[in-house]
C-alpha cells in the first residue's frame, strides 16, 4: 500500500532539506507530529523516536539520506514495515517536494487501512506546513539582512 502527495515550493532544495535535518523542529511545520528526535547526525543508520499527534510514540531509523535530495525513515510494525520517503526535485525556480508513505509486509493491508488512511489525509497539511515554514523563513531572510 502506498500514498503520495506533492507540492511546489519557491525555494532551493537546500532550504527544504535544512528543515528536514532539524528533526526536533519537525513539529513546527508538521501538524501530525508532536515531537521527534534522533540520536547522532542526520545520516543513514541514525535512530530516534517520533510521537505522532494520534497514536503511540514510534521508533524510527533513517535508512537513506542523500543531502539536499532525499531521505527515508522506516518504522517497524508487527509483520509490517512503514517507510516514509521524502524527495526534493529541483526545477528552474522552485523545488517539487514529494512525501510518500509505503506499507510492506504480510500485515500491510491491515495497517494501511488502520493508520494509512489517516496518514494519507494528513499529507497535504504536512506539505502545506513545510511550504509555509519555508515562506516565512524566506520572508524573514529578505527583511532582516
Amino acid at each position: 500500500m502506498r500514498f503520495e502527495e506533492r507540492i511546489k515550493i519557491k525555494a532551493p532544495p537546500e532550504a527544504v532539506f535544512s528543515l528536514y535535518e532539524n528533526v526536533s523542529g519537525w513539529a513546527d511545520w508538521d501538524p501530525d507530529v508532536v515531537s521527534a528526535a534522533i540520536e547522532g547526525e542526520f545520516q543513514a543508520g541514525s535512530a530516534g523516536k517520533l510521537k505522532p499527534a494520534k497514536g503511540p510514540e514510534a521508533k524510527i531509523v533513517l535508512t537513506e539520506v542523500t543531502k539536499n535530495t532525499s531521505f527515508t525513515t522506516t518504522s517497524k510494525l508487527p509483520l509490517c514495515t512503514m517507510r516514509f520517503e521524502h524527495e526534493l526535485i529541483p526545477t528552474k525556480d522552485e523545488t517539487e517536494v514529494v512525501h510518500r508513505v509505503i506499507f510492506s509486509g504480510v500485515l500491510s493491508p491491515l495497517f494501511g487501512f488502520l493508520i494509512g488512511s489517516g496518514i494519507k489525509k494528513g499529507l497535504p497539511s504536512t506539505l502545506q506546513g513545510l511550504k509555509e515554514q519555508i515562506d516565512a523563513k524566506s520572508w524573514q531572510d529578505r527583511n532582516f539582512r
